[in-house]
């Protein structure tokens, strides 16, 4: 893992720590932010009760195979995804907001999903859609805490006023469950971060 520089993760927002009694905290000692790569099993897990987490993580889909069904490759960061697949767009009109690999809704168009182990205080992620979008944050209870709105479609070389890649971000101390909603649309999301 390597590290990223504090200053590029600024529009993100603080982490604050969990103050619950029966949630486990994480070990902040290591404070670094850091690019998440692919988990493909190989990792030693830790039977420690406490975990540790960085406050700030990046995804990196670029070690992602084209049309591989992402699920659980990055579960050893706290997060897992539903209805999502990584694809390099061949289409121009959903560009990759850095290096090729994206994630896409599929096989349910438009809808993606994030669901987190430990609660999460922020996630951002930059969206192309050809529709309205909405990136709504749930708590554990399933209820709707926070939301953030792609007001049109955002299509590269479209006379959308919204540009393409468009960073969405949702903030709130109690997120276990994040989801981007294309309606009748579909949509790309790129750069996924969230912070403990």
């Amino acid at each position: 893992m390597s590290s990223v520089p504090a200053q590029s993760w600024d529009t993100l927002g603080t982490v604050a720590r969990s103050t619950e009694v029966d949630r486990p905290m994480y070990n902040r000692s290591n404070r670094k932010n850091v690019i998440a790569t692919v988990d493909r099993g190989n990792s030693p897990t830790s039977e420690a009760p406490v975990q540790e987490f960085p406050p700030r993580v990046h995804l990196n889909f670029e070690g992602l195979t084209r049309f591989e069904v992402v699920r659980d490759q990055y579960k050893q960061y706290g997060i897992h995804f539903d209805n999502a697949i990584a694809v390099s767009p061949s289409n121009p009109a959903y560009p990759a907001h850095s290096n090729e690999i994206v994630l896409m809704g599929a096989p349910k168009s438009g809808f993606l999903e994030l669901t987190f182990d430990r609660p999460v205080q922020f996630v951002a992620g930059y969206v192309t859609s050809s529709r309205f979008t909405a990136m709504s944050a749930y708590n554990h209870l399933g209820q709707t805490i926070t939301r953030a709105e792609l007001p049109a479609a955002n299509l590269a070389n479209s006379n959308s006023s919204v540009q393409p890649n468009q960073q969405l971000i949702v903030r709130s101390p109690d997120i276990h469950r994040v989801t981007f909603y294309a309606f009748d649309g579909e949509l790309v999301v790129d750069d996924i971060s969230f912070g403990y």
